[in-house]
């Protein structure tokens, strides 16, 4: 499975519905992209102990960094319709990798062909 950002930063605030989000963290195989990195650790705001504790979540994940076959695959996705550049190149590492993307913000991607997504505030049992 490969989580979102927003995943990430619900889990670390773990509150209520949020508290699946974090159960969602402790998979085994929970990874996330590169971007996914940059976009939760880049924040610049963070309250009390935040920012680590993103950082210990990560700590325990495969990080996929952006290759050559997830920048082609981005571009492409980028081409067909309007997207972020972190929504496009999280998309394309799910892709490339065969991974299952856990987001909360579906919509954003029910498009992309070949893409299997899980709203894990709705979709998921943990």
């Amino acid at each position: 499975m490969l989580l979102d950002s927003n995943v990430l930063i619900y889990a670390s605030k773990a509150k209520d519905l949020e508290d699946k989000a974090a159960k969602l963290v402790k998979q085994t195989d929970a990874c996330v992209s590169a971007i996914t990195c940059v976009e939760v650790l880049g924040y610049h705001s963070f309250k009390g102990t935040e920012k680590t504790d993103l950082e210990t979540m990560l700590e325990y994940m495969t990080i996929f960094l952006v290759s050559e076959q997830v920048i082609e695959s981005a571009i492409s996705l980028r081409q067909q319709k309007s997207m972020s550049l972190g929504d496009s190149i999280i998309a394309a590492t799910a892709l490339v990798h065969g991974k299952v993307l856990y987001t909360r913000n579906t919509d954003d991607f029910k498009w992309i062909a070949g893409l299997q997504l899980v709203n894990p505030f709705v979709d998921y049992t943990a």
